[in-house]
């Protein structure tokens, strides 16, 4: 791994002033303009001042002669509607951005919140499922949610009817993050108004898309990579053969999560997505203790902290080579992660890591797989 492949890897350094998250937030609302896109551009430019100065010229460069970048008007109006719906900004590479995204190349770089950030430092498993769902999913999904809520697991899922509506009630005293696939001050469907407003109260509202966007089609399967993206697994309650739901366990695959799918009487189409899972290899699920038995048995994020810092302050630590070893083996899970991941997350230079992963590779604790991917050996 070169030390250019890293750096193109790893998140931007966050917005410290509010000039910087206005402009921040005013690249990411110009057109054509992604979350690769955004990152890209602030690597190739050092700072969102600098990108939206080069938008124009890249554009013309491009064939496209009437460009313009956001205006900024557009972007005080954003922000007034934020302050209005008591919103708050999470941005990528910032302390209160959930560490669970950073892994992933398309992480939004900015999030809108209203609730509390705090719970997403809790270890995640999504919930998703039929809009249509049975009675009897629904009390799977409601018993789920308890149960999962019981063992300190927050319950993630995006507000909609059904399936995502009963685990979202069930987790309310416990924990729960609904993602929005509009802006998390538009509730949709507008008979969960009361809910949304709870999660806000107990729990976290997020969404990706500008204050007042009223959700459409497209916006669902971004927003479902996110609910997938904060957990650590997901688990799919009811879906039939062609679903959303479906989306978000492929998402879940790609991401490196687990998939954990509720089967279902073969005549019933709300089950035909779950028993295509489970034919596929997604793990059957009877109850919560088959959901916690498939997880890692550790916090990555804060134990991997306990060991080594993380952030500035970890350039002028010393790193043992115990300390690495015990970093690697508590950072690393059954599900692989990339190799340059590890690095950024436990603070080491590449020189650092590669001889103790050697040294655990002999030792026959960590394996590689295709693709630059490691993983604790079973």
């Amino acid at each position: 791994m070169t030390e250019e492949q890293l750096s193109s890897n790893h998140p931007p350094l966050p917005p410290t002033t509010e000039e910087d998250r206005f402009s921040w937030l005013r690249l990411l609302r110009s057109r054509k303009v992604g979350p690769a896109t955004f990152r890209r551009l602030l690597r190739e430019h050092g700072s969102a001042q600098n990108a939206l100065a080069a938008l124009p010229e890249m554009a013309r460069a491009a064939g496209i002669e009437d460009y313009e970048i956001c205006p900024p008007g557009v972007i005080e109006a954003e922000l007034k509607a934020a302050k209005i719906a008591k919103a708050r900004l999470l941005c990528l590479g910032a302390a209160d951005y959930p560490y669970a995204l950073c892994d992933l190349s398309d992480a939004p770089p900015m999030l809108w919140a209203i609730g509390d950030p705090s719970i997403l430092k809790r270890r995640a498993v999504a919930m998703v499922g039929a809009r249509n769902c049975s009675s009897l999913g629904a009390r799977m999904a409601r018993a789920l949610a308890t149960d999962l809520g019981k063992q300190d697991y927050v319950v993630v899922s995006g507000l909609a009817r059904g399936i995502d509506t009963s685990a979202h009630l069930a987790a309310l005293a416990t924990g729960t993050v609904a993602v929005l696939a509009g802006g998390v001050d538009v509730i949709y469907p507008a008979e969960n108004a009361d809910l949304a407003r709870d999660i806000a109260d107990a729990g976290l509202r997020l969404s990706e898309q500008p204050m007042g966007t009223t959700p459409q089609a497209r916006h669902f399967p971004r927003r479902n990579r996110i609910i997938s993206g904060l957990a650590q697994a997901v688990v799919v309650v009811e879906a039939a053969a062609k679903s959303g739901s479906l989306i978000t366990a492929r998402d879940a695959l790609d991401q490196g999560r687990e998939v954990l799918a509720v089967p279902g009487h073969p005549f019933d189409a709300r089950a035909a997505g779950c028993n295509l899972l489970i034919r596929d290899g997604a793990i059957l699920v009877r109850n919560a203790e088959d959901v916690i038995d498939a997880l890692p048995k550790q916090q990555l994020q804060s134990s991997a902290q306990q060991i080594l810092p993380l952030g500035p302050e970890a350039d002028t630590a010393e790193i043992t080579p115990q300390a690495l070893h015990e970093a690697i083996l508590t950072r690393l899970g059954p599900s692989p992660i990339a190799e340059d991941q590890l690095i950024r997350d436990i603070a080491a230079s590449a020189g650092e890591v590669g001889p103790v992963l050697v040294d655990l590779e002999l030792e026959g604790k960590i394996q590689r797989q295709p693709g630059g991917l490691l993983s604790l050996c079973a």
